[in-house]
């Protein structure tokens, strides 16, 4: 009985340190879910063409590019960084920053992909998940500090 107490002391111990950690760091939290989330979209999206469908490389990249800039929009937007635009031309601006910022890491995103693909024969799916790492960081600074920014 006393053990089955310690144990239901434990468990409640932690979800609360896990409650207290999440309220903390919700932001960073949510951007990692939702992060992790786009990139699976990018490389899906991109193993299904580049792989599946034997589409080159750089066209299937680029097509990934654009799908997880739509979905990442969307998720940023409503549940990570909770931006509110109360008019048409607020929900454009912060489009238009969206999708101008990621045409940046875009750039890297491809650039990165021919360096290691073309010219140093690495293995496209291998770059891509290279690439990636680096683009979820760089996404969260122009997120953070240029785009949603309170």
């Amino acid at each position: 009985m006393i053990k089955r107490l310690k144990s239901k002391v434990v468990k409640l111990t932690v979800m609360l340190t896990l409650k207290k950690v999440y309220e903390t760091h919700k932001e960073g939290i949510n951007y990692l879910i939702f992060g992790g989330l786009t990139t699976l979209v990018n490389i899906s999206v991109f193993y299904t063409l580049d792989t599946l469908q034997m589409v080159h490389y750089l066209l299937a990249n680029a097509i990934s590019i654009i799908a997880s800039i739509l979905f990442a929009f969307f998720t940023n937007k409503k549940y990570v960084f909770k931006s509110e635009t109360t008019t048409s031309y607020a929900w454009l601006k912060e489009f238009f920053l969206f999708c101008s910022f990621r045409l940046i890491s875009a750039g890297f995103d491809m650039f990165s992909m021919l360096i290691l693909v073309s010219f140093l024969q690495w293995d496209s799916k291998l770059a891509k998940l290279v690439t990636q790492v680096i683009i979820i960081g760089l996404n969260y600074f122009f997120s953070k500090w240029f785009i949603f920014k309170k």
